[in-house]
């Protein structure tokens, strides 16, 4: 698995991080609409980086062969 995966799996982490704080923020002025939609985005976002982790988890596990 290459470093790009790795890379990806923590922009994804990342997103999701912003889009919850986003979330909260629309939440705290009232904006239940876009917080909501923000909730969803995170959720999304979240998911796929455990999928992402998910396979370096995989990756890692299988036997190194020469």
């Amino acid at each position: 698995m290459s470093l790009t995966t790795h890379y990806r799996a923590a922009e994804l982490h990342n997103l999701a991080s912003h889009a919850h704080t986003a979330a909260t923020v629309a939440h705290g002025k009232g904006d239940h609409l876009t917080a909501h939609e923000l909730t969803q985005q995170a959720h999304v976002h979240s998911v796929n980086a455990y999928k992402h982790s998910q396979l370096l988890l995989e990756d890692a596990a299988k036997p190194i062969t020469a």
